[in-house]
């Protein structure tokens, strides 16, 4: 449970371009991050009140990995946070993280949501679901699978093929069925789009509303989202989530997370940090404040619980969807999918 009221307004932190030197301190971690530096900050700020240690952020949104590989040993990074378990993948290639000592994941986390060696783990979750028209669409639940079925044709709306987002949906579909299955069920989501891909989840929704499609494809935390502005609340109040799952599995997850840069000038802060974010207080924090799901099993005192019920991740490990990324992408310029 929170201990203390965080605020949900929050400035966005400052970029810092500091020496190692100047890293290099007993009362600090230096956390780099592509996620924006706002969705996190209480958390960190709940780790400074409670050890001290002073908590310095880079925020860079492209490239985190390769900066952190050509800094090599006097990179200042300790620990290193990603909105993309492909990114921490990529980071475990590159050989610039290691496993903390004192690893919680272990124990307090799935398997599938975290590397094997413990070198990151996932510290929320989001799922990538259907959205449909509360007023048009009668089911309550769907396997992606069914995206492709001629039902659909003309109803359906998502972004970007090439999203991130859409890439990892498309490669846990090739981790499931194969590369060759992917390809015609693409062709059939495509066939069946009621607009060329355009926008993001929001609009989505919104294009649901106007009657643009009856279902669309969009992570849940957005939803939350919609719901708490003013200017988008029509949009979320206009959907409903559905039970989104494969065909004998579950649904299809990706993470924000963590790992240990291999060169850290302050290590045993940065594990103590780890740790923090890891724990039932800081869980609780990341899960509200973002309207993402805890990684740690047996948290459920979350409005995005609330809002779509318990989330069932499926059991394809993120490196292995991670893995099938490259293909997913090429798919999605075979099929045309975003012409």
């Amino acid at each position: 449970m929170l201990h203390r009221p965080f605020s949900r307004v929050l400035a966005a932190a400052a970029f810092l371009t500091l020496s190692p030197q100047a890293f290099a301190q007993t009362d600090v971690v230096n956390v780099y991050t592509s996620r924006e530096p706002a969705l996190i900050k209480p958390a960190l700020d709940a780790f400074t009140q409670a050890t001290a240690i002073k908590v310095n952020t880079v925020f860079i949104q492209n490239g985190l990995e390769e900066r952190v590989k050509a800094e090599g040993a006097n990179s200042p990074a300790d620990i290193i946070i990603t909105v993309d378990a492909a990114k921490l993948v990529n980071a475990v290639d590159l050989g610039i993280l290691q496993k903390p000592s004192n690893m919680l994941t272990e124990a307090a986390i799935a398997p599938s949501l975290r590397d094997p060696e413990g070198r990151w783990s996932a510290v929320t979750l989001r799922s990538r679901v259907v959205y449909a028209s509360k007023d048009r669409v009668k089911e309550n639940a769907i396997h992606y699978e069914d995206l492709a079925d001629p039902k659909w044709k003309g109803k359906i709306c998502i972004r970007s093929g090439q999203h991130p987002y859409n890439i990892s949906l498309i490669a846990a579909m090739i981790a499931h069925h194969g590369v060759e299955k992917t390809e015609a069920w693409l062709r059939g989501v495509k066939a069946n789009l009621a607009k060329k891909p355009s926008g993001g989840d929001r609009d989505v929704a919104k294009d649901i509303l106007a009657g643009v499609c009856d279902i669309g494809i969009g992570n849940t935390y957005y939803v939350g989202l919609m719901l708490k502005d003013k200017d988008q609340r029509a949009w979320g109040e206009a959907i409903k989530v559905l039970d989104s799952t494969f065909k004998n599995g579950g649904t299809h997850v990706n993470i924000s997370g963590v790992g240990l840069a291999k060169n850290a000038p302050n290590k045993a802060n940065a594990e103590k940090l780890i740790g923090f974010l890891l724990s039932d207080q800081a869980q609780v924090m990341l899960a509200t404040l973002n309207e993402e799901y805890p990684v740690r099993a047996g948290i459920s005192t979350v409005t995005t619980e609330k809002l779509f019920g318990p989330i069932k991740p499926d059991s394809f490990s993120l490196i292995q969807i991670a893995n099938q990324r490259k293909k997913a992408s090429e798919l999605v310029d075979k099929v045309g999918f975003d012409q």
